[in-house]
Parts: C-alpha cells; structure tokens; sequence
C-alpha cells in the first residue's frame, strides 16, 4: 500500500481519532507548539474516558474541563494555565530531571498512547514533529496507540523527531498558527548587566547552553562578535537567530552533530519557525540525549546559562517556587549545571537580579525560603551572576561564597546579609 493510500485509510475525524484511546491509558502530550490542541480539546466530550492520565509539560493553552476520575492531568512543567492550577489543587505535579523523562514515564504510564502535533507528511511517508523532539519522540517506540494532528503551519526539520506512517494508529488534520510565546519587556538596566557579566565569561570556539527571556536576550545581544561558538541546548530562542547572521556561531564543535545547532524543542514567533523550516543547519534530538550528562560532560567548554529565584549562603539555587507559589519546576537546570561541573574548562552559570518588588527583597538570602525546593545542589552550583557582578562558588569554602554573594547582592541588603552570616558563623 502506498504512503498516500495508509495516509487516506487513517485520516479520521478528532471525534473518532478519540476512541483509539482506551480506559485505564496514559496520554503522553509533547510540549509547547507540539501540543495537539484539536485532540486534547476533544478529550472534553470524550465519554470513553474512565481512570485515564494526561501528562503535559509547559501547556500553551488553557487546562481541559473533565471529571478528575476519568481523567487526571499531571504536569511536568507548569506553564501558566498549570501553574495556576496546580496552586488550586486541580492538577498535580511529577518532580522530575528533563533528561530523565523518557526513562521516566516508560516506567509509570499505563499502555501509553503519544499524541501530537507534525508537519505535513513528506514522500517518504514520514512526518516531522518540527519545533519538538523532547521525551514525545522517546515514546513513540513505546506506545500503543499514536494519534498525530497535522498542521501545515508546523515547521519540518530534521533529526531524531520523525515518525512514520506506519507507525501511526490515527490522523487528524487541524490547521492553525502555532502558539507564539508572548514577547518579553524590553531589557532593563538591569538585564544589560548581567548579559555584560555574563558574556566576559564566555569565549570562542566556547558551546553554549542558553533559555529565553529579557536575560538571555542581553547574553546573546553581547556575543555577536564572537566566533566559533556551537548552540546546544534544550530550547532554541528565537534571538539565536541574531548569532547565525552575525556569523558568531559556526556548530563546529557539536559533538552531538558536527556542524549543527542540536536542541530538543523550540518556542518563539513565526519568524523562528519560518527560520527552522526545512533548515538544515538545525537537528533535533530527543532530550535524553540533549540533556545526557553523561554525554555533555565530553564537551569541552561547555558553557550553561539558567536562572534562579532565590539563592542562599550555601549555593543552594531555588529556580522553582517564588513564595508560596509554586512556579515552575527543575526542567533542564541541573542537567545542564551538572555537565558543566563534569565539563573540561566547563561554566555552569545561573542568573538572577538581586531584587524582587521594586528592590525590597533580596535574591540573595541567608538561607532558602521554608519549604522551597533546591533546584542546584550547593556541590554543583558554579557561577551566580547579578547586575553587581559574579561570584564563583565552585572550589570556595562556606565562608568564601558567603562573601562573594554579599559583594553581588543589592547594597541595601549588604550590611543586614552580613550581620545575619555572622550570627551564622559564616562570617
């Protein structure tokens, strides 16, 4: 039978793609632009539902309204509409390392059934999950049932990210914009700094690890003159499209893909993924590879970038909960801070502005919040970066990185920090 014939024999209605899914299954969605809005809205007014798992990861669309006994959500990194549920009780939250996932939920889910989104599907009958690789692909070998929702406005790209027509159980044909991250603030003050700070760690021919957001847009806007850099990371921002252009980043040194920018998923405009279509500068992997420590820690001068929320005398890093809210999750951050610590001439940095609410907290505290989660382990922490410069931790006795956070923190919380170490025995 043809591609096209297997193609015809599949497409079925969202209502009927549905009913392939059975009671008692786990639901594995990828996340961000790879989501299958067309197929989880469904889910609403699916009555086949009963004992059912869906697990989401960064959700760009609002949560689905169904009865927690047919259907239970559990997230694996709040986005906003989880976030907001998971603080009211609604959904749960799986802790988790990012690298780990696919490993993970073979373990946990219930005759897994994979649903997302791809590109149309090519000659070879195969469709691209595009802007995703991340754990999705890892189950796609694993699962029992594959739903996919083509969509003409997803990116094809190349890499670990293709599945088969054979492969597949359904097919569903939604055709709508992929989900567009909001645009951040214009840089502050503030974020300039710690781009400058940031960039005088990082030289040529070094492989950096970078997120999105007003902080790294100002590490990015500082490296346009370098050269011979290589991007692997987790997410591919859009900025990094600034570095291509400007001939800063050459990939020459990617031991994942000579020659490539290797990452597992993206999220930002049409413009990246007008960029990442058909582009073979890129490849795509799954995030067990992305994020193995085991293979980043061969990368000489590895360099990693991520934020904290709060961090105490000791290096503890909190990335995850801002008071009581819990905000986000550990995501790739220990992955990647790990590798750097196990990297040749590695640097693991994480970013922070010294303040919150106008400057009337500060970042760097005695100790971690009650009840917060530590996302970097003091023996892996490296780097802290704020507007006042950066502190290295790695090697540093107690008493040392005590002092050196002091010196970064905001000088309204200088002198209170430093009674508060003394009292410690820090200081």
């Amino acid at each position: 039978m043809s591609h096209q014939s297997q193609y015809n024999e599949k497409l079925l209605t969202v209502a009927e793609a549905v009913q392939h899914i059975q009671p008692g299954t786990d639901i594995i969605s990828p996340l961000g632009c790879a989501e299958p809005d067309a197929l989880i809205k469904q889910l609403e007014n699916y009555e086949g539902l009963n004992d059912n798992r869906l697990f989401t990861m960064l959700t760009t669309r609002e949560l689905i309204d169904v009865d927690p006994d047919k259907l239970r959500i559990t997230s694996l990194f709040l986005g906003s509409s989880e976030r907001k549920a998971f603080n009211e009780g609604k959904i749960d939250l799986l802790p988790n390392h990012f690298s780990d996932l696919p490993k993970l939920l073979k373990q946990i889910a219930r005759k897994p059934v994979v649903m997302t989104v791809v590109s149309p599907m090519d000659e070879n009958g195969y469709f691209s999950m595009g802007t995703n690789a991340d754990h999705t692909i890892s189950m796609v070998k694993e699962a029992e049932t594959i739903l996919v929702e083509v969509n003409e406005h997803m990116p094809r790209t190349y890499g670990e990210n293709q599945i088969h027509i054979s492969e597949v159980t359904a097919i569903v044909e939604h055709h709508q914009p992929l989900p567009e991250l909001p645009s951040t603030p214009g840089q502050s003050e503030k974020d300039t700094l710690i781009g400058e700070h940031v960039a005088s760690l990082i030289k040529n021919g070094d492989t950096l690890q970078v997120g999105f957001g007003s902080i790294p847009n100002a590490i990015i806007d500082n490296l346009k003159d370098y050269r011979n850099l290589t991007i692997h990371t987790e997410m591919i921002p859009e900025k990094i499209i600034e570095l291509f252009k400007s001939g800063a980043v050459t990939n020459e040194n990617n031991p994942f893909k000579k020659g490539k920018m290797t990452a597992t998923f993206a999220y930002g405009s049409k413009k990246l993924y007008d960029f990442m279509h058909e582009n073979d500068d890129i490849y795509m992997l799954p995030v067990n590879q992305t994020n193995n420590v085991c293979k980043l820690q061969e990368i000489d001068d590895l360099v990693t970038v991520n934020a904290g929320v709060e961090v105490d005398f000791l290096g503890q890093v909190n990335a995850e909960k801002v008071g009581n809210t819990y905000f986000s999750s550990t995501g790739g951050q220990s992955d990647f801070q790990l590798a750097s610590h196990l990297s040749e001439n590695g640097r693991g940095v994480i970013c922070l502005h010294s303040t919150a609410k106008n400057n009337e907290i500060s970042k760097i505290v005695p100790t971690l919040q009650k009840g917060a989660p530590v996302t970097t382990h003091k023996n892996d922490v490296d780097y802290i970066v704020t507007e006042y410069g950066s502190a290295r931790l790695r090697g540093k006795t107690i008493r040392e990185r005590t002092k050196g956070l002091i010196e970064i923190a905001h000088p309204k919380f200088r002198e209170q920090l430093t009674q508060e170490a003394k009292q410690m025995g820090y200081l």
